[in-house]
């Protein structure tokens, strides 16, 4: 399956999905394009060094969303991309993107949604004090972090830890979920009905 990454930071999902097809754990699977709309992340330089091709944009140079979405789907097509998974994409996917590849569009999220959706997933969760985080991954919609989850991994907040430990431990089991989740659309285990996720 020829898969897009969208990304706007450093990379580390994107790397680990790489890693994780190298490594033969994440198979019948390719990383077709990564799409970017901050020129100089990181992901850029990751991207590159992997020889994966990119499409890198500034959104601002664009009329609106559906606009530089429209050349974010060409992008898609010209690759024959069938999945679409959001790795620290930091902008909400719009009706443009959402009508071509609805039900094919995943996000990894930093907190056991639906607590703590949105920017500083982790900040938040550590700030009020909860106990227990974690990771979700989950088909994208129209909402912030609001679409049919897949799969969620739990992690306990210590009482030693800081905000940058805990985003540490979230960032290691984000590098075997994510993976593990492509790969079971891939095998097209994934079931959807209504907003249970089931894989079988």
């Amino acid at each position: 399956m020829r898969i897009a990454v969208f990304a706007s930071g450093s990379g580390s999902n994107f790397a680990a999905i790489l890693q994780a097809i190298r490594e033969d754990w994440l198979t019948d699977t390719e990383v077709a394009l990564l799409v970017c709309d901050k020129p100089g992340a990181h992901v850029i330089d990751r991207a590159d060094a992997y020889g994966v091709p990119t499409f890198v944009f500034q959104p601002k140079q664009y009329a609106d969303k559906a606009e530089f979405e429209k050349e974010i789907l060409a992008r898609l097509r010209e690759a024959g991309v069938e999945l679409i998974v959001l790795a620290g994409y930091m902008r909400l996917i719009g009706e443009t993107l959402l009508q071509a590849y609805g039900g094919r569009i995943i996000n990894i999220h930093p907190s056991l949604l639906p607590s703590f959706a949105g920017k500083d997933a982790i900040g938040q969760a550590f700030r009020y004090g909860v106990k227990i985080t974690g990771i979700t991954v989950h088909f994208v919609d129209e909402g912030m972090d609001t679409g049919p989850i897949i799969a969620q991994c739990a992690l306990p907040i210590h009482e030693d830890d800081t905000e940058q430990s805990l985003a540490e431990r979230i960032h290691e089991e984000e590098h075997i979920l994510l993976p593990q989740v492509i790969q079971a659309i891939v095998n097209r285990t994934v079931r959807i009905e209504s907003r249970k996720v089931t894989i079988i």
